[in-house]
């Protein structure tokens, strides 16, 4: 049984955030993420992508932002459970709760923080009879490292930002690529279109419009795709490659926290109100994006802000007859449990003759 003061489900930013801000209270933390990593979708599904709006950087990529907040928390100790999904939980007599994951692994606190984004995510999968015999062996539904695609011939499909922005990343990395939308409109941003458009001018990019993949071949692995013009009768396009990424979107599901006694709303966790993200289950917290109120905003900065205000709840909940005032890391510097310490210089008082 692993005990923790708060247990955090989803190691993305907000909840390796709270890990900090519950250090601060000298609340011991561990976390349970069903990827095999911490980071959440920062580190699965978009680590290259950069990020605009986090404070204090003008830009930084998504996987830099996990790997600063895993430095910050370092001096905090927190443990993990990765590649587990928190399947149920119980609340024992004393209060607390005992969550058990779908491996048989029992974690017991006081407090359980929910942090998992917008739930576990399907990929939109495209209806090819063949594709699952191509999973991981020429088909992926994300790009974690674009390495992988160095000089390879690559198709992409679909007509949203990850699809555009991709294409144009790979288009220095690949050997080809091809991207392919049902479409001649896309839905991703101008800028991002312009740059494809002038991308194939230059011919670093094939683009397909209207058309969509409709067979895919090969024996071990994927060796090439059948492409088929929607508008036109000129005959299905045999086009050799090494990858397919199908980027359709994603379908964020909550899984099993949504049997937990919990409100919903919209594939959302309700709390009850902004002042610590509490639901409607005393103890039971939601934080980031898989919780939801009136005036809600889907931000990574936002989801600190709600780590922060769970932390001071859960230290009340935890120590009700202490009162905890505040202090400025300025001022109380950071007091790691691995015995570190990070404190400002004390100013020199010395007298004058």
């Amino acid at each position: 049984m692993i005990k923790t003061d708060i247990l955090i489900i989803g190691a993305g930013p907000t909840g390796l955030f709270a890990v900090f801000e519950a250090g601060l209270l000298q609340l011991k933390c561990h976390l349970i993420d069903a990827l095999p990593q911490a980071g959440g979708q920062c580190s699965e599904i978009y680590p290259k992508k950069p990020i605009y709006d986090i404070p204090g950087f003008p830009e930084v990529l998504a996987g830099e932002l996990v790997d600063n907040l895993m430095e910050q928390i370092k001096p905090f100790q927190p443990g993990f459970t990765l590649g587990e999904r928190a399947e149920t939980i119980e609340k024992l007599e004393d209060g607390s709760f005992i969550v058990t994951t779908n491996k048989g692994t029992k974690h017991n606190a006081p407090i359980v923080a929910i942090a998992g984004g917008l739930g576990s995510f399907e990929p939109r999968k495209p209806l090819l009879v063949s594709i699952v015999d191509f999973e991981d062996n020429g088909v992926n539904y994300f790009i974690k490292d674009p390495e992988v695609y160095r000089d390879k011939k690559v198709v992409i499909a679909g007509g949203g930002d990850s699809a555009l922005d991709w294409s144009i990343f790979l288009a220095d990395v690949a050997a080809e690529v091809t991207l392919v939308h049902r479409r001649n409109e896309f839905r991703g941003a101008l800028d991002s279109v312009e740059k494809v458009q002038h991308l194939k001018n230059e011919g670093k990019i094939n683009l397909i419009t209207p058309a969509e993949i409709v067979a895919l071949k090969g024996k071990d692995k994927l060796e090439a795709v059948l492409i088929r013009k929607t508008t036109s009768a000129v005959e299905d396009i045999t086009l050799e490659v090494d990858n397919f990424i199908p980027l359709f979107g994603l379908s964020p599901k909550l899984g099993p926290i949504a049997d937990w006694g919990l409100e919903i709303e919209k594939n959302a966790i309700k709390v009850d109100n902004t002042l610590d993200y509490q639901t409607n289950i005393p103890g039971i917290y939601a934080i980031g994006d898989v919780n939801t109120y009136p005036g809600k905003l889907k931000l990574i900065l936002c989801g600190f802000h709600e780590a922060t205000l769970m932390c001071q709840s859960a230290y009340q909940r935890i120590f009700p007859d202490k009162k905890y005032v505040l202090k400025y890391t300025t001022v109380g510097g950071i007091n790691g449990f691995d015995g570190s310490k990070k404190e400002a210089p004390k100013a020199v008082v010395k007298a004058i003759d």
